[in-house]
């Protein structure tokens, strides 16, 4: 996938089908050596935004754990860094991750949560 960057954003190809969300939660995550602890910008069933002074390497794989509002059981999710944002160019600092394997039941809960907050959102 070709790499591109525009505005000091480290990017690849954009592959978004369904917007996201604003929503912030905990999340927390893992690299092969090491453990962070952040919160969430915005979800869709496709990835997560995470607000991060510290980024990771584009395409460096990562464990997710996340409870989202209203659901009871955490997330756990493989995902794979998509994209990067450095503090000061357009917005929180912080890291577009791409899920892997997010099983169906899963992928159900966000697209829930993800239409819920987009409802909301329209009342207000």
């Amino acid at each position: 996938m070709p790499e591109r960057e525009t505005d000091g954003i480290q990017t690849t190809v954009e592959r978004r089908f369904s917007p996201r969300a604003a929503v912030t939660v905990r999340i927390d995550y893992a690299t092969v050596d090491a453990m962070f602890s952040e919160f969430t910008q915005n979800i869709n069933e496709g990835g997560v935004f995470i607000e991060s002074e510290t980024l990771l390497a584009l395409d460096e794989q990562v464990q997710l754990h996340f409870r989202l509002p209203g659901v009871d059981d955490p997330i756990k999710v493989s995902g794979r860094v998509a994209w990067i944002r450095e503090a000061g160019i357009g917005g929180p600092p912080g890291m577009g991750i791409e899920f892997e394997n997010l099983d169906e039941t899963a992928r159900l809960r966000i697209d829930e949560v993800v239409q819920a907050l987009r409802v909301d959102r329209q009342r207000t």
